[in-house]
């Protein structure tokens, strides 16, 4: 008999009347069960969230740090439990889901250290002015109010910690939604956060229904939204509260650049492999993999047959075999509609180099030459196992191929050049750019979103930390400076 895992309600564990099956996209199994709050249970945990928020706010710097030290040091003990997990719900190879506890062990760390640093304040003579005479301003940062979270299922541990961990830094309240599809590494970080002396009902893990979302989100006492997912459901949270603070991450349509001085054979096998092992690393279902590779053409006819290559060279299978390099997409659906995409472009005209196969959730790497500009995979986020070749002249050209998209979260420059480098940090309308690599590097301290469609906001926690709270100034008078 499989298990119910329980949900956390305001930092205690409880079952609701319904719950949800958990399966594995590789095999269709079972993964477990998870309990669905009712909606007198979310009134309850958003209720005692809201009634807890200045006493949370409150808390000393050390009680919270100490609470998100332990829930990193707990995920190291558990990291190998956590990686099945990940792999068995969301699909994902355990040599991938292995990193992604790795990061996430970083994240409550660096969120701990944030934590004793955070709030120290600012002070500002006023004196520069003869009516300032004697004042000192101090400015701190205070939290804006209770954060409801919402995260994805493509990294089902890592980006409930992004939510969770600068929230409880700064002291607000959050009540994180993980994604129905992979609800049950979420509800493990509750398992560890239950461990720790936070005031209840600063926290609650609720898998409520998507369909449940837009009540959440109209609930005025959560005035701070932070929402990782498609743009279109993005931008229709922000839309539907416009007085809200919202953070949104949303989708991308990753460029890899490969320039006419990255040319040597071990540049360009080094390029190759960076972006077919990027493309197709979480089985293409990350904002930031790549998309898109456009190459000079001094070096195009070069750089194909290594690529073509390096994607078929790419593991593919059992998500739970450390072989494995590329798992199945996250259910049946998202990979015909991968399959419809690739096969919309090839009908339109677009070779195919290498993949172009589906099996169930499963879809081979797949390489794409001569993509009409017009088709879908060309202007969408395909977010699968999926990139697309282009040939340009010059950099000029190749940045502005960069740009000719209505997204604009990361790319890669594979270049040499110092001034070149500047260039593309100068012109490149995107939210990161990372040089002599492909896009798909996070650090998880680092500031992290996008430009145009791909959302507004940063996280990497001291930046999501700055979302979550405001600036308050406090005059002193009558000092002697």
């Amino acid at each position: 008999m499989t298990s119910i895992h329980a949900f956390w309600l305001a930092g205690r564990q409880t079952t609701g009347e319904t719950t949800l099956d958990v399966t594995s996209p590789w095999d269709g199994r079972l993964v477990g069960k998870a309990a669905v709050p009712t909606d007198a249970q979310v009134e309850e945990a958003v209720a005692a969230a809201y009634a807890v928020r200045d006493e949370f706010a409150a808390t000393p710097a050390h009680v919270r740090a100490a609470a998100l030290s332990h829930v990193s040091n707990r995920l190291v003990e558990r990291t190998e439990e956590i990686a099945q997990l990940i792999s068995a719900e969301n699909g994902k190879p355990i040599k991938w889901a292995r990193g992604e506890v790795g990061r996430a062990v970083s994240v409550f760390r660096f969120a701990a250290e944030e934590a004793r640093r955070f709030n120290g304040g600012e002070a500002q003579r006023l004196d520069t002015d003869a009516g300032g005479q004697g004042r000192l301003a101090l400015t701190r940062r205070f939290p804006k109010g209770v954060v409801l979270g919402i995260a994805p299922f493509n990294f089902p541990l890592n980006l409930c910690a992004h939510k969770i961990a600068p929230a409880i830094a700064v002291g607000a309240p959050i009540i994180l939604k993980p994604a129905p599809a992979t609800p049950l590494s979420g509800l493990l970080i509750g398992e560890l956060l239950a461990e720790t002396e936070l005031p209840a009902g600063s926290w609650s893990v609720l898998p409520v229904a998507n369909d449940k979302m837009p009540a959440l989100v109209q609930d005025e006492r959560m005035p701070v939204i932070s929402f990782t997912g498609s743009d279109k459901v993005g931008y229709a949270i922000m839309d539907s509260v416009p007085r809200k603070h919202c953070t949104l991450e949303l989708g991308g349509n990753g460029a890899a650049v490969v320039l006419d001085d990255f040319s040597s054979d071990e540049d360009l096998d080094w390029a190759a492999s960076r972006i077919a092992t990027f493309s197709n690393y979480q089985g293409g279902q990350s904002c930031i993999s790549v998309q898109r590779v456009i190459a000079d053409a001094s070096v195009y006819d070069r750089l194909v047959p290594r690529v073509v290559k390096a994607v078929e060279a790419q593991v593919t299978g059992d998500p739970s075999d450390p072989a494995t390099e590329v798992g199945p997409l996250v259910n049946e659906d998202a990979a015909k509609r991968v399959e419809s995409w690739v096969d919309e472009a090839v009908n339109a005209g677009a070779k195919l180099l290498a993949g172009g196969k589906r099996d169930g959730a499963a879809y081979a790497p797949t390489v794409l030459a001569d993509v009409p500009a017009d088709v879908t995979i060309a202007c969408e986020e395909v977010f699968g196992p999926v990139l697309t070749l282009k040939k340009v002249d010059g950099e000029a050209e190749a940045f502005a191929a960069v740009n000719d998209s209505k997204y604009g979260l990361q790319a890669g420059v594979f270049t040499h050049d110092l001034q070149t480098a500047f260039r593309a940090h100068r012109d490149l309308e995107v939210g990161g750019v990372v040089i002599g690599d492909a896009p798909s590097y996070r650090a998880d301290q680092m500031p992290y979103g996008g430009v145009k469609q791909s959302g507004v906001g940063r996280e990497g926690v001291a930046f999501a930390m700055d979302d979550y709270t405001y600036e308050r100034v406090m005059v002193l008078t009558g000092l002697a400076l």
